[in-house]
């Protein structure tokens, strides 16, 4: 069992901690903002997370878990220091990382010699060095050891890796780092530090791009005729392609996509190559949007102005409450420039965001709607009673832009449907 210490109890922090608890490990998890830190003690899970609750009163309820305020506190008797810690992005990609140099600054004095300080948040291209000179310890090695966490599925993620990368110069902490991850059976992918950064950004903008990819070829499927559902059929069987991420929709989005395609576009620029392939395929994602607020324009009869739009979906995938740049609220922003009158509902969404109030079902705001917009692919939409859905609207017309919805069952029924790249 090891000691270690999760600096931020955000997304990434939140699961970190909670997994290496269930793996055994004593996991102390520190964070600046005291009313979550005191949720947290009390099992209380800020966030949607399909497991994390259970892990983390699990963790609590054997002393494996414990809650603290300030990175100093979880420091002393850390033999591992997880750096969890948000990294914002500047306009031109580049990353700010004076998050991660503060919870350096302020564990630096109080870490024990021969401490392992870990960078798990998504960084730039040279960051552990960064962290190595703000630490200023020679008894401290600092390692990467980048996440792989898919918002929705990340207790599955974490403890059923494709794979568990770390980056490091000192091959003795590399170890002592993989052995962290006894009881997970994973291939292990020991590297320099910079390999193991870059690995992190490659591996989300090639499947950015598989997804711009497929939106393109749903376009051209539109254009020529052909059902983009059979295509991508008969293209995933292929080994080399296969089946995941070819999936068109509204676009991609979230916490993760945007950021990384846009630093690592910044990195190769400061490296003096240009990735115009990436920027491409953030191009054609940005496209795909004003895409969709085109088939709804259309729906609507060809103008938006004062035209009453259901939404269902702003959560930038399902099985998350994160809007976080979601192709939902670009969509609704574009469509509101437009004059439409938007209502939008989301299971997981009961805040005010972006000036839309989230109604408290989906049938709300379907009443007097001209068309209705499936923004976002919750499952428990495919199920709900469209006969009543159709009563309700001025005109039963649907624009899935996640090709969600059964387009027969719903033709049955008179309304007029259109599907992406179908």
């Amino acid at each position: 069992m090891a000691q270690i210490a999760v600096i931020g109890a955000g997304y990434v922090g939140l699961t970190t901690a909670a997994c290496f608890s269930s793996l055994g490990h004593d996991v102390v998890c520190a964070d600046i903002d005291e009313e979550r830190i005191a949720r947290l003690q009390r099992g209380e899970i800020p966030i949607v997370e399909a497991g994390l609750e259970e892990l983390v009163r699990e963790g609590l309820a054997e002393g494996r878990l414990r809650f603290v305020v300030g990175a100093a506190t979880a420091a002393p008797s850390a033999e591992f220091a997880y750096l969890c810690v948000p990294t914002p992005q500047a306009e031109d990609g580049s990353a700010d990382l004076s998050y991660i140099e503060a919870a350096a600054r302020e564990i630096g004095p109080h870490l024990p010699s021969e401490a392992v300080v870990v960078n798990k948040s998504t960084v730039p291209v040279g960051s552990t060095r960064v962290v190595e000179r703000v630490l200023g310890r020679d008894d401290v090695t600092v390692v990467s050891n980048p996440e792989f966490l898919r918002e929705g599925s990340a207790v599955h993620d974490f403890l059923n890796p494709d794979r568990i990368v770390i980056g490091s110069d000192d091959q003795s902490a590399a170890v002592r780092v993989a052995s962290l991850y006894i009881g997970v059976t994973a291939p292990i992918i020991v590297t320099d530090p910079a390999s193991a950064e870059t690995i992190k950004y490659a591996s989300n903008a090639f499947l950015a791009t598989k997804i711009s990819f497929v939106n393109a070829i749903a376009a051209v499927c539109e254009a020529v005729g052909a059902d983009v559902k059979d295509v991508v059929l008969g293209m995933g069987y292929d080994k080399r392609i296969g089946h995941e991420f070819l999936k068109p929709g509204p676009g991609w989005g979230g916490s993760c996509f945007p950021k990384d395609s846009r630093a690592l576009v910044h990195i190769a620029d400061q490296a003096g190559y240009s990735f115009d392939l990436l920027r491409g395929v953030i191009t054609v994602n940005e496209d795909q949007f004003k895409r969709v607020v085109a088939k709804i324009r259309t729906m609507a009869g060809g103008s938006l102005e004062g035209v009453p739009v259901a939404v269902w979906g702003l959560t930038f995938k399902a099985r998350t409450d994160d809007t976080r740049e979601s192709p939902a609220l670009r969509i609704i922003s574009l469509m509101r420039e437009e004059g439409a009158q938007v209502r939008a509902y989301d299971p997981a969404v009961r805040w005010t965001i972006d000036g839309i109030e989230p109604a408290a079902d989906p049938y709300s705001v379907c009443d007097g709607a001209e068309v209705l917009a499936v923004l976002t692919e919750w499952d428990e939409f495919r199920w709900l009673d469209f006969d009543k859905v159709a009563g309700l609207m001025r005109a039963p017309r649907v624009v899935d832009a996640r090709n969600l919805l059964d387009k027969p069952a719903l033709e049955r029924r008179g309304f007029a449907y259109v599907g992406i790249g179908r």
